[in-house]
Parts: structure tokens; sequence; C-alpha cells
């Protein structure tokens, strides 16, 4: 068989499997849902299949090849390309497996959905399926996300089996190897414990709808709305372009949760902008790299880890975003804070003097575009399921496509082609999201079931009472950083909240404090070296040094990195309070974030020498708690340092905001 019919084959396949995966979440969400042991498997049956059509076997040894090839400056003969076919076997196997699990959850699921866990009993093809769909998973987490997250979850299920020799925290009662092999198999794929629960049954009832969403409103010509909009609000300004991006950012990322594709999108345009009016190449794709991840905590859709957070809290997700709207603002508010010092400070030029940010069409006639996102958010504060809001959102967006043909000439207006290429990239990214949420179920029911990880580690932190919840937060601060530079964002937030949320609860805070502590730090780490993959994607764009883009980016992400201390302390920041606790707590987040911004740039009026940088960072640290002497002494302490700054510079030219 031909290199080329292989190719048709696959496409054909990937095709039909995508209609079959559309077909599969249409019927969940027109006609019924099914019982979490029947939809979560299909769901992982179908994401499994894509992300083996899209990544086969023998990808990476072509690759290889023809770079190789390249560099050799030669073409690739397809003699070459072929001799590696064998390893096309491989996925022989794996879509054998899938077919046998796709077997398995047809004809087993009534046995599954009445299961008693240790009273019934476990039937040999149970323990073959759990081996199976871990292998299936380790092999399309490797494929898709690489290495690191196959290792750590390699790395657990080794401790699973060896905690019994383990000391100290590590150390789990020991089992016979039936008994732990049962246990093992129970709560990996035959309850909603581990790969089959909860996450992944967010995946299939709520994330696949808002990913669709996202790649639909983008592609019709919401995404560019989106963009041109932050660039007509910051066209006039110092610095308009990195304050563009700022916008353009936090907008775009409303809607896609997703840093790299923030990044990918709107840094094509304002990072070569940034840099045309002064900024240093490392700088313009650090600020589009923090302005960037900041859309995972902006509501209305934030990062897909917030789907996961009302399911696992048992709230609304209508709830999570309302509480992650103040903290968002913030952070906005002090990287945008940030790049307008950061002008002023290098005096650089006006975005109407040399660079003009062009928009190619009126912004007017297009904000009909918009009503797709506006319905979304009027059905999720209606109380509507987010399955039944996404699908509002993807129908409202097909109709606002409708309406483009007819608007404007039907500049906005997508084809058939290309609306049939959305379904295909919509079935692709849900698939990405998708198998490391099941992936990070056998972490989660290795912490919690098998083992007493958890269950040690929060008493070993608790242990240190409640004067210590400080050096508890600062604990699980860099253990979510370090996870999350490893793993994906939901990934880091999921191992996150088995790790590190029950030894915050136990030092008295609140549940939604707790698990939106763990969750915006698995995103900070995103933009924080040495794996910053925003940062990198944004460094490529600006022909920057990668590292010293990742460094500016942490350093400018700083903003963000006082916030959730902030409302640890003080919950009214979360809307945990009354109407005045809440304005009282955000007027002191701004304050503090906007000192803690001067701090970062080292300019006010004039160049701020380092004790005065160094009282503007204490007066950002004073907010952090609502003690009101803090506060004031904080506040003092500001006042002083921008007072006598400000008289510095009074005989110095200064450049307009």
């Amino acid at each position: 068989m031909s290199g080329d019919s292989k190719l048709d084959i696959r496409k054909i396949a990937i095709i039909l499997i995508t209609i079959a995966f559309f077909g599969f979440q249409m019927y969940l969400a027109l006609v019924k849902q099914l019982t979490p042991m029947l939809q979560s498997p299909l769901h992982l049956v179908f994401a499994l299949s894509v992300i083996f059509l899209y990544l086969p076997a023998d990808n990476l040894y072509k690759k290889r090849l023809k770079a190789k090839a390249e560099l050799e400056g030669r073409q690739v003969e397809a003699a070459e390309l072929n001799k590696y076919s064998f390893v096309n076997y491989i996925d022989l196997f794996a879509f054998a497996g899938i077919a046998y699990l796709f077997y398995y959850v047809c004809t087993s699921y009534a046995r599954l959905r009445d299961f008693v866990p240790f009273i019934d009993e476990v039937l040999t093809i149970d323990i073959h399926i759990m081996v199976i769909t871990i292998v299936l998973l380790l092999e399309a987490v490797r494929r898709s996300l690489g290495m690191i997250l196959f290792l750590f979850i390699i790395m657990f299920i080794v401790f699973a089996w060896t905690s019994p020799y383990l000391p100290g925290i590590l150390y789990t009662k020991a089992l016979s190897t039936a008994q732990f092999l049962d246990q093992f198999t129970i709560g990996m794929t035959m309850t909603e414990a581990g790969v089959f629960g909860t996450p992944l049954y967010t995946s299939a009832s709520a994330l696949f709808y808002f990913i669709v969403f996202g790649v639909f409103f983008s592609s019709c010509g919401g995404g560019q709305l989106l963009i041109d909009i932050g660039m007509k609000f910051s066209n006039n300004s110092a610095g308009g372009p990195a304050k563009a991006a700022v916008i353009s950012s936090g907008m775009m990322g409303m809607v896609s949760g997703s840093a790299v594709a923030n990044v990918s999108t709107t840094g094509v345009m304002t990072i070569p902008m940034m840099k045309k009016v002064g900024y240093a190449p490392a700088e313009a794709g650090a600020i589009e790299a923090v302005a960037s991840t900041g859309g995972q905590i902006m509501p209305p859709i934030m990062g897909v880890g917030a789907f996961i957070m009302a399911e696992m809290l048992g709230i609304s997700y209508f709830s999570v975003a309302c509480a992650a709207i103040i903290p968002a603002v913030a952070y906005y508010f002090g990287v945008f804070v940030l790049v307008t010092y950061i002008a002023k400070k290098r005096a650089v030029k006006s975005g109407t003097a040399e660079v003009k940010i062009d928009i190619k069409q009126p912004i007017l006639p297009r904000l009909y575009l918009l009503l797709p996102v506006i319905l979304l958010v009027v059905w999720i504060i209606s109380g509507a399921s987010l399955m039944r809001s996404g699908m509002v959102g993807i129908g409202s967006v097909l109709v606002c496509n409708i309406i483009s043909k007819y608007v404007s000439g039907g500049i906005n207006y997508v084809g058939l082609k290309e609306l049939a290429n959305c379904c295909l990239r919509g079935a692709k990214q849900s698939a990405e999201i998708a198998i490391p949420t099941a992936a990070c179920g056998i972490i989660i029911n290795v912490v919690t079931g098998q083992t007493s990880l958890a269950t040690n580690l929060s008493s070993l932190i608790g242990s240190l009472g409640t004067d210590y919840l400080f050096v508890a937060l600062c604990v699980a601060m860099v253990g979510c950083m370090l996870l999350g530079m490893a793993l994906p964002t939901v990934a880091a937030y999921l191992v996150g909240v088995i790790l590190f949320v029950p030894i915050i609860r136990t030092l008295g805070v609140d549940a939604l404090c707790a698990n939106m502590f763990v969750f915006y730090y698995g995103i900070m780490a995103q933009i924080t070296p040495p794996v910053c993959v925003a940062s990198y994607t944004a460094a490529g764009i600006a022909g920057a040094d990668a590292m010293r883009t990742g460094i500016n980016g942490m350093l400018f992400a700083l903003v963000g990195f006082m916030v959730p201390f902030v409302f640890i302390y003080n919950p009214a920041i979360l809307l945990e309070g009354t109407v005045q606790e809440i304005i009282i707590g955000a007027t002191q987040l701004f304050i503090g974030t906007y000192f803690l911004a001067l701090t970062i740039t080292g300019y006010y009026r004039t160049f701020m020498p380092g004790w005065m940088r160094a009282m503007t960072f204490i007066t950002a640290l004073c907010f952090i708690s609502p003690d009101l002497t803090t506060t004031i002494v904080g506040l003092g302490l500001g006042v002083f340092a921008l007072g006598i700054n400000f008289k510095m510079a009074s005989n110095q030219p200064k450049v307009s905001a």
C-alpha cells in the first residue's frame, strides 16, 4: 500500500471519527445525558481515537528523517519513509485496544453502574481493561503532551506499588497482591474515582462544547473583532501596541482560555508593533505572554480547570466565574499599569507616531459577532447547564455566520469547508484536553485511594498549627508552580487539589479560596522558567532569547503572584462577604497591585532608586492582609515614596500618557 493511500485512509478515518464524536456529543446535549460510567468511557474512546489518528506512531521517525534530509539539502525518498512503516503496527494494537474498551463499556456498563466496591466480584476482564486503559492513556499522553507528564504518571504508578516499603509520609499499609490488584482495578476503571471520574465527566459534559464554541467563534470573525477592539482602545496612548496586547489578549482569553492560542493569535500582530515603537524583543514577547496567560483566569470562560473546579466543589460555574472577576481584573490592571510605566520609562513612542495600529474593518458593523458571547453568558447566569449554554453559543455563532454572508460584502462569512475544518479542530482540541484530564485520574486515585499520601501530607503540614498558614501557603505555591511547569494547566490544578487543598483547608481556609489558590499558581507556572510554553511561543514570534523572555514574563507577572495570597487572607475579593467588605477588599487589592507594578518597572514620574522600590514593595505586601494597621502603614510608606519621586521629577520633562 502506498504512502498516499495510507494518508487517505487516515484522513477518511479522522473525518468519520470526528462525525461520530460530534454525533455522540450532540446526543448528550440534545437528547439525554448518559450515566457517568457510560458517558465518560465513551468520551475517552473517541478522544483516544482522535489522538492516535492525528499522531501516528511513525510520525516522530518521519519528522526526524525529514529534518535530517533538510540539513543535508535533499528530499526524503519514499523508500526511506516506508522503512518505518512497521511502527504502524503499534497503532493497530492501539486501535484494537480502543475497540476492546468500547466493547467492554457497551456490554458491562449496567454491571459497572450498579457495582459495589469490595462486595461485588472483580472479573478477569476488568483487570485486562484496567491495564489496557492505562497503557493507552500513557501512550496518548506521550504522543500529545510529551515525556514529562508521561513520566510523572509512571512515577505515581510505581509509587502505588512500592509505598508499603517506603518510609515516613510515603508509607502505606501493605496488601496482598490479589487484594492490591483488585483495589487498583476498582479505583482506576470500575468506579468514578479514577480515570472515569469527575474531571473526565466534566470534559464530556461541558469542556467539549466550550472548546468547540471557541473554535467556531474565533474562525467566524469574533476573534478578530476582539483583537481589533483591543487595538482601537489603545491606539493613541504611550506604548499603545503593548496596551493593545493586554486588552486584546484579555478579551480573547475570555473565549479561548488558552495562553499559547492567545499568543499565537494576537502576538503575531502586537509583538512586531511593540518592537517598532521601542520595546525590546524580550520585553514585547514577555508582555504578550503575560497578557495571554491571564486569559485563563478571566471570566466568562476562563481556563478548563475552572469548569472542573465547579464540579469538584459542587457549585455552579457561574459562582466560580463571579468569584474570579475581581482577581482577574486586578491582574490585568497590574499588567496595564506595568506596560504604561515601561513606556514612560523607555520614552516609548505613541502608537500614532511611526506605527499606526491598523484596523482593516470598521468595528461598529461587526458588533453583532459578539452576540454569541453575550448569549452564552446570559444562559450561564440564567442557571442553564454548561452543556446547554455551550450549545446555545455554538448555534448562535452559526446564525451570526449566516448573517455575515449578507453584511459588509460577506468578508466575515465562513463557508462549509471552513466550518468542517472547525469541527476537525474542535474535536482535536477536545481530545487534547480529555487525555490529560483522564490521565490525571490515575494520579488522583493513587494519592487518595491506593495510598495514604494525601492524608499523611495533610496531617504533617496541619500539625504546624494555624499560626503557620503563610508557611503552608508558600509550600503550596511552590508545589503548584513546580507542577505547573511540568504539567498542562488542568493537570497541574487537579494534582494541586489532591496534594495541597486538603492542607490549606485544615488551616481554616474556605474551599473556594483554597481551590482558586492552587488554580492561580498552576496557571502562573505557565510563564515561569525553565518551562514556560507561552513565553517561548512569544519569544519565537519576537525573535528574542527564549529564557530572557521567560524571565521577563515571570517578573511582569509578579502582579498576579500577589493576588492569591490576598484572597486567602481576605475572601471578600472572591465576593465572599458584605458589599462593604468587597469594596474595601477590592480597593486594597488594586492599590497593592499598583504599587507592585511600580516596583517592577522602577519608574513613577522619574526613575526610582533601590530604596524607593523597596518601600513600594513593602507597601504592596502590606495590602495582602486586610488588617487596618498594615493598610495604613503601607499606604503611608507608598504615598511618601511617590511624593519623593514626584519631587525628584519636578524639573524633568514628562512623557504624556
